[in-house]
């Protein structure tokens, strides 16, 4: 059996959003009871990604991190006509994830203790990003 689903994620900016608990109702809705929830994100200037949960500073300083490793104005850009995050939010999102999979158990997704998944906003203005769920399985 599959499940499809479209969700949307409205950002109000370079952050992250977790949506586990969204994911948890689609699955649920789904009935699917074993099997694999695929997650894919369609946008270049966002991500997805699967992490700590439990301490926002995780998510604080993975941001620190990313922005520290492509920073915005760099002289060797020539994408620029959208603002100074442009096409460091397209590098983000060509070197993170656009999908993932979660294995579904007992028709619950099966995450670790502290993990949750999220979607990564490279842009510094709001969107709303959109987010194609799959549900297959028994």
């Amino acid at each position: 059996m599959i499940h499809q689903q479209e969700i949307s994620v409205h950002t109000s900016g370079r952050r992250t959003y977790e949506v586990t608990e969204q994911l948890h109702g689609i699955v649920s809705a789904s009935g699917i009871k074993t099997g694999l929830c695929h997650v894919y994100i369609m946008h270049t200037s966002c991500s997805l990604f699967i992490n700590e949960n439990a301490d926002p500073s995780v998510q604080y300083d993975l941001n620190q991190f990313l922005n520290r490793l492509v920073p915005e104005n760099d002289p060797a850009y020539t994408h620029i006509f959208e603002g100074a995050d442009d096409m460091p939010a397209h590098i983000k999102s060509a070197i993170l994830p656009a999908s993932l999979g979660v294995p579904v158990v007992r028709g619950r997704l099966k995450l670790g203790t502290w993990q949750g998944v999220f979607v990564w906003e490279h842009r510094t203005i709001p969107h709303n990003r959109h987010l194609i769920v799959t549900v297959m399985g028994e």
